[in-house]
């Protein structure tokens, strides 16, 4: 071959490897591809399928399938007063979940947002039982409320309330509010690791120039703190109403949905239905209402994340 017919090929080949070049563009996407297989195969898909599976009267397990379009829909609403009792229990528990571990949380940011010995310490203390698996923080709280033997009766009994002693979990009144307990337990330490960021966020000369406008303690907090706040809340407030709608695993191990129906919540009734009543098509529609719900909550604090 000579000289002239390799400088000739040269050309050609290097237009061929242009052309075999992948685009720029195209390189993110490759790196994204197998986490978006991954979650369409495992969470898109599987969410896909039981939206249509909400559209049928369905067992689980026969390959019959009989369509009933919005029949499932309307009996959550119109027919199952359990449906109806889980979501009123839902309410409560997320107008609960808004007050008080946000209001505890605060709180427990505000008094450790100071340089003082220990503050770590305390800082890790109250944050530790949001780590812990809410069936394991179920269990133990299960076993607190015991009537026999559990701490809270046997603490009331050894300083002379003994009246005051009951079956926690075993009471209508009781047991959705002893639940909830369980739940600000876990739950304050989230919000108050939001807040003490926030707190550490808002500089400090906006807190010299109040004081040096005669601001006392409380103004400082109602005009420089709540508002260098205001992202926060968004954040947390969100999380708490996600957090209140989507409850499932401590109502599910402390009560079973007892005693009775009278701490059912729309996740416990969704698997009842589901996993112990084989209505899978009803079940999918319970968790489309609860999925409904969520999102729309958490446009607030989605658009907020993303800026």
């Amino acid at each position: 071959m000579t000289v002239s017919s390799l400088a000739e090929g040269r050309p050609a080949f290097a237009r061929a490897r242009r052309r075999r070049r992948i685009p720029v563009a195209w390189i993110p996407y490759l790196f994204l591809a197998p986490a978006l297989i991954w979650y369409a195969a495992f969470l898109v898909y599987p969410m896909l399928q039981s939206l249509y599976i909400s559209f049928f009267d369905w067992d689980g397990l026969s390959p019959t399938m009989t369509f009933v379009g919005l029949k499932n829909y309307v009996t959550i609403f119109v027919e199952d007063e359990i449906a109806r009792l889980a979501l009123w229990n839902n309410i409560l528990w997320t107008l609960g979940a808004l007050v008080l571990p946000t209001a505890i949380g605060l709180m427990l940011a505000l008094a450790l947002n100071r340089r003082v010995p220990g503050s770590t310490l305390f800082r890790t203390i109250f944050y530790s039982p949001a780590v812990l698996p809410l069936v394991a923080v179920g269990l133990i709280w299960a076993w607190v409320y015991n009537p026999n033997f559990g701490v809270v009766n046997t603490t009331l009994k050894s300083i002379g309330l003994r009246s005051w002693a009951a079956g926690w979990l075993s009471s209508y009144e009781l047991a959705l509010p002893a639940t909830f307990v369980t739940f600000v337990w876990s739950h304050v330490g989230f919000p108050m690791i939001f807040y003490l960021a926030g707190l550490q966020a808002i500089s400090k000369e906006y807190y010299e120039a109040a004081t040096i406008d005669g601001a006392n303690a409380f103004q400082r907090f109602r005009h420089v703190t709540l508002p260098g706040l205001t992202e926060t809340h968004v954040i947390v407030l969100s999380l708490a109403v996600i957090n209140g709608f989507k409850v499932f695993d401590l109502v599910y191990t402390m009560t079973y949905g007892g005693p009775g129906r009278s701490t059912q919540v729309l996740g416990t009734w969704m698997y009842f239905q589901t996993f112990q009543y084989y209505h899978a098509g009803y079940g999918s529609a319970l968790a489309w209402v609860i999925a409904a719900i969520v999102l729309v909550i958490a446009i607030p604090y989605i658009r907020r994340m993303s800026r």
